[in-house]
């Protein structure tokens, strides 16, 4: 114990923690001092601040929810307000969001397999890099919606409004879009092998650089659609109108399957094979 010039105890030492025995008595503990309370508060702190960050995975369902990377498999959404929603990573597994309001909301990374969107609003909603299969958007707005680098594979996108919308490089083999919109939309680069786009509006749609391959383009209105070198082998273009159709070459067309009418660009002629026989495999 430090003495001060008097001989008496400095007030640093009267101030610490200190058990004093006394028989048959419990030990006496004098206050401690300002600076081992600020440290034991700086402590706490840095305890809690080393917590991971739950990102209001137990917040009920609103407006701008933030649920990161939280997990929300199988639960019943439908028809709840989730605009402007923050759902990163969140693992959404068949989840049902039937008519439920999602405009604006970020799903990018989400895991979204067998989820179901039928009648929902997604408008303007970004899904970059998004997973799923088998995922339902039948008859939802996908006006302006991102999907960029996403993997929709055998997906249902049957008369959903997606005009506007960017699937560059998304993956989505085998899904069907019969009787949606399109127009406008970016598919470049993108795998749409064995898509069905039947009573399909592309107008304007960007197809450049994807992977057509065996997709069902029967009896569409080609006109103003970029096929700069997309893949076509075996496409069926029965009855399609690629007139005015963009970037379009003989040896794509020699690869396509058409039949006499089928409208051409001028230039390009019809391939000697054509009508090619039925493709026996199913899309399903």
């Amino acid at each position: 114990m430090c003495h001060d010039r008097f001989g008496k105890p400095s007030e640093a030492d009267v101030q610490q923690v200190i058990p004093v025995p006394f028989p048959g008595r419990a030990p006496r503990v004098r206050a401690a001092g300002p600076y081992a309370i600020g440290s034991a508060a700086g402590l706490v702190l840095l305890s809690l601040a080393a917590q991971p960050a739950e990102a209001g995975c137990r917040d009920a369902p609103r407006a701008g929810v933030d649920w990161t990377n939280c997990f929300k498999q199988r639960l019943m959404l439908s028809y709840s307000d989730l605009s402007g929603a923050v759902l990163r990573g969140a693992r959404l597994t068949g989840t049902d969001f039937t008519g439920t309001k999602l405009a604006g909301a970020k799903l990018a990374e989400a895991e979204l397999s067998f989820t179901r969107f039928e009648g929902a609003d997604l408008s303007g909603a970004d899904l970059t890099k998004a997973a799923g299969g088998r995922t339902i958007f039948t008859r939802a707005n996908l006006r302006n919606a991102h999907f960029e680098s996403s993997e929709f594979g055998r997906s249902n996108f049957q008369q959903a409004q997606i005009a506007g919308a960017n699937f560059s490089k998304a993956e989505v083999n085998r899904s069907i879009f019969e009787g949606a919109d399109l127009t406008g939309a970016d598919m470049s680069k993108a795998e749409l092998a064995r898509v069905i786009l039947t009573n399909t509006k592309v107008g304007g749609v960007k197809f450049s650089y994807s992977n057509l391959a065996r997709a069902d383009l029967r009896g569409l209105d080609l006109n103003g659609v970029d096929l700069t070198g997309s893949y076509l082998y075996l496409t069926r273009v029965d009855g399609a109108d690629l007139s005015q159709a963009k970037g379009l070459t003989q040896e794509q067309l020699d690869l396509a399957c058409g039949t006499n009418e089928t409208r051409l660009p001028a230039g390009l002629s019809r391939p000697q094979d054509w009508p090619c026989g039925e493709d026996v495999e199913q899309n399903g």
